[in-house]
């Protein structure tokens, strides 16, 4: 890097500075998030403490000794008399100033949801809640309570340790706290620990539905995990502020973000927190997820060995104090206790708050009337310094060099966006490899950082092309305070729109930018100071700048850097796109957000900063390392066992009758954009077995369509460029008899006029370890016997006709009776699909022979269809 001048000495001075600093606060940032600065209790903590220790004692078991907690497997049921058994161990050791309450109750129903932009009708029977009601001795039934909700089932293939054992153990030592401390709560506490979150809610819908506490609750928790630890997230709060705001009351370590609330929509995947405040319900209720060790959510690999550690000990202190809140607060009312008066003032009332955590330090909390008029302050200021800046005979040329350095800032913030996903699409031209930084996020920053900046500098560069409206004879100002002001006004008028924006789009991320303004301001103020004593083209007036924007500065990164990682952990599992635009598409959104988050937290320093940063021997050094870390990352594997590929393998059976074989196939697809080929190519031993040679393709390949995944509908929705291979079936004949078979019962009783209504029982034959059975009703489908006869929307199938999805879920032991009804003559098509756990010997081995880097989610799928 040749230096021409000093002032190319004073900037590569400045880029170490700010590299030093950056570099402090993303150590700052990274121990804060991954709960370095929590101090886990053992074993032997004072029983009136919350100990971490003894809650990973309570995962392991549910994790480890307690193999299979998915239903349909003899593990769910286990974990069921395991929590049963701990809870009427605490209740024999209450004091008699508590009363404790222990049920096992079994949920049965039927309902439409949508999920996932997917219509489906979910029917479920017998599926099992355990609950807790610990209150004081002298509370009614109808007094108001707080629920505190976590699921005990786990997803298909996977131990369950972070999602959602982790939840349960934390219920669990809370339950266990609560007694042992001595405090009896002011209105009454329930745990429900529900069986059957993981098939789409249904627990919680059950409890909802038919357990007489349900009318009760007046405020609730859903405790949930989309990873192994980090940041507790408030990911959602309403329907009033009132949860939000206990929450920041009550958090000992506060993790909470309303603009995760903006973001939580988008995100595949939903929670129990629905069911409660908005489905079937109007509950107040915070929803609190675990959101780093994205990695193993859902995979094998969510094993206790993977929680991280403080992450469960921070969760837990919070959940006492905040259960504590709640319980102690005047507001807490349920439906026994609010009349027609109170529910149009919680209506007047139903706006979000704004709040945010700094580095879970505090908590910053207002009300949305609040922020309607911080949140406007910024652009009243710019608009008022654009017209008192200068003589009366020169406002107008002020707002055009304001105007002029807005339309800069804002250019400069898109280049930062624009020429990362650029340098990302020109480095896969050159390679057929995707997602390398996948299991090194770090390579992510470096690939895409030095770019981001160069993007933001390039405005700088050429900004003395276009001279200023203000004329520096007139104003008897230097030219170069006139292009500092006009730079740094600009930039913040850029902010305080953006801050307005979010406001009018009703969203509660508007902190983020307003928190920038309420930052330049005092900088400014600093930096003008400054410069009378050193100069405006010095470092030390610089440096000024910079020291106020510091806080700020360190929130952008902390924040910033969570929601890099989250993505970045979150790609692998965000689903496969059509070749050949899906291989590109992980790389241009990481681009994108590094090259947002970038922006965000240097921006504020360009109006400065920039003076000394956009020179030639920068932005070349830029640049270099740029071509560098592209270069570099093509030597990096995409996955390792702490980041593995997710693959999903069904045995695919065509069935015809009660025990005949049709046909039986090998189906794989992936979750990421790293397709088969990649997979195979890298998995020797599986493209062996498969028969795949180095001529193969997806061109000459048998491929799966998305009716071939249908027992794992809607999720099939995220796999593109499925593959099958043919299989053996007579393995299956060995281990089942009968397959699942629907057939109609009484068919004299059908009417020859008027609506046609066909008697159907579904029988799940031999099968042992069910987890769902799906119809696809395709036809004139008028009524049926599910979701109280109510039909879901319809869905589509690659532009086939237009059909209805229900899932049904339960003990496979006794047949389903149900009916369809038809007011035409034309025939209804059900295809079935079932899920079943069970592995065939063949199946297990083909499973075995992937290597340790690949996730592989195994089970069979028993697949037949009728005419009726």
């Amino acid at each position: 890097m040749a230096l021409g001048s000093s002032e190319d000495v004073s900037g590569v001075k400045l880029l170490l500075l700010l590299a030093v600093m950056y570099g402090l606060m993303s150590a700052l940032a990274y121990s804060v998030l991954h709960m370095k600065f929590v101090n886990p209790l053992g074993n032997d903590a004072p029983l009136h403490q919350f100990s971490e220790a003894r809650t990973v004692q309570h995962v392991r078991m549910l994790s480890q000794e307690i193999h299979g907690r998915q239903e349909g497997r003899p593990g769910l049921k286990r974990a069921a008399q395991y929590i049963k058994g701990q809870l009427e161990a605490i209740k024999e050791r209450a004091s008699s100033n508590v009363r404790i309450e222990v049920e096992e109750t079994t949920v049965s129903g039927s309902f439409n949801m949508l999920f996932l932009g997917h219509n489906i009708a979910l029917g479920y029977r017998n599926h099992t809640n355990i609950l807790m009601r610990i209150s004081s001795v002298d509370s009614k039934e109808t007094d108001p309570s707080v629920l505190v909700n976590g699921h005990f089932d786990s997803p298909l293939g996977s131990p369950g340790a972070g999602d959602c054992g982790s939840c349960v153990a934390s219920m669990l030592e809370i339950a266990r706290l609560i007694v042992d401390s001595g405090w009896t709560p002011y209105h009454p506490v329930i745990f429900l620990f529900n069986g059957a979150e993981e098939l789409f809610m249904l627990g919680s819908h059950g409890f909802m539905k038919t357990h007489k506490w349900h009318d009760t609750i007046g405020a609730f928790i859903n405790v949930e995990a989309s990873g192994t630890g980090g940041p507790d997230l408030v990911c959602q709060s309403g329907p009033s502020s009132w949860p939000s705001d206990v929450y920041a009351e009550a958090a000992i370590y506060p993790m909470a973000n309303s603009a995760a609330e903006d973001v939580f929509p988008i995100i595949p995947g939903d929670t129990d927190y629905r069911i409660f405040s908005q489905d079937y319900g109007n509950i107040p209720g915070l929803d609190i997820i675990f959101l780093l060790g994205g990695y193993f959510y859902h995979t094998s690999s969510d094993t206790v060995e993977r929680l991280l550690p403080g992450s469960i000990q921070a969760r837990g202190e919070n959940l006492f104090s905040i259960i504590k809140t709640f319980t102690n607060s005047s507001k807490l009312r349920n439906t026994f206790q609010t009349n027609s008066s109170e529910v149009t003032a919680s209506v007047l009332n139903n706006e979000r708050a704004v709040f945010f955590d700094y580095f879970s330090w505090f908590m910053i909390f207002y009300s949305r009337r609040v922020a309607k008029i911080l949140h406007t302050i910024p652009i009243v200021f710019f608009l008022v310094m654009s017209f008192t800046h200068g003589r009366s005979h020169s406002w107008s040329a002020a707002l055009c060099d304001f105007i002029k350095g807005f339309l800069f800032h804002a250019v400069g913030i898109i280049l930062a966006v624009v020429v990362p996903v650029a340098f990302s699409l020109l480095r896969l031209l050159f390679t057929s490899q995707t997602m390398n930084w996948f299991a090194h996020p770090y390579l992510a920053f470096t690939m895409f950082i030095p770019c981001a900046l160069i993007g933001l500098l390039i405005p700088r560069i050429i900004w003395r092309c276009f001279p200023l409206s203000r004329d520096v004879s007139i104003v008897k100002t230097s030219k170069e305070a006139l292009s500092d002001e006009a730079r740094f006004w600009g930039a913040f008028g850029f902010y305080a729109v953006l801050t307005v924006a979010y406001l009018v789009a009703g969203l509660s991320g508007g902190f983020v930018t307003f928190l920038v303004c309420a930052s330049m301001l005092p900088a400014w103020m600093s930096f003008c100071s400054s410069v009378k004593f050193f100069g405006q083209r010095s470092l030390r007036s610089t440096m000024f700048y910079i020291l106020p924007l510091v806080p700020c500065l360190a929130y952008s990164v902390y924040f910033g850097g969570f929601l890099a990682q989250f993505l970045i952990e979150k790609m692998g599992m965000m689903g496969s796109l059509p070749l050949p635009y899906g291989h590109y598409v992980p790389d241009i959104i990481v681009a994108a957000l590094i090259g947002v988050v970038t922006g965000w937290c240097t921006g504020p320093l360009m109006p400065i900063c920039g003076h000394w940063l956009a020179r030639s021997s920068i932005l070349q050094f830029l640049l270099h390392l740029t071509v560098f870390a592209l270069a570099l990352s093509s030597q990096f594997f995409p996955y390792t066992m702490s980041a593995p590929k997710r693959v999903v393998f069904q045995h695919t059976f065509r069935t015809t009758g009660s025990s005949q074989i049709m046909e039986s196939t090998y189906d794989f697809s992936v979750t990421d954009s790293n397709s088969l080929l990649f997979l195979f190519k890298y998995s020797p031993e599986v493209a062996k077995e498969l028969n795949v040679t180095s001529e193969f393709s997806f061109e000459s390949a048998s491929l799966s369509k998305r009716n071939d995944w249908m027992a794992i509908f809607p999720v099939s929705f995220l796999f593109s460029n499925s593959l099958k291979f043919p299989a053996k079936g007579d393995d299956i004949l060995k281990q089942y008899e009968f397959f699942p078979q629907l057939s109609v019962q009484n068919p004299s009783l059908n009417s020859e006029k008027g609506p046609r209504r066909i008697q159907l029982e579904l029988s799940l034959g031999s099968l042992e370890e069910v987890w769902v059975a799906v119809l696809n009703i395709t036809g004139p489908l008028s009524s049926w016997s599910f979701a109280d006869n109510l039909l879901p929307g319809t869905e589509t199938d690659d532009g086939g006709p237009q059909s209805y999805i229900c899932r049904l879920s339960g003990p496979s032991d006794w047949n389903w009776t149900f009916w369809l009804e038809t007011n035409s003559s034309e025939a209804l098509r059900v295809d079935l699909a079932v899920l079943d756990q069970k592995l065939v010997d063949p199946v297990k081995r083909l499973k075995d022979l992937f290597p340790d880097w690949v996730d592989v989610i195994t089970y069979s799928s028993f697949m037949s269809s009728y005419i009726f």
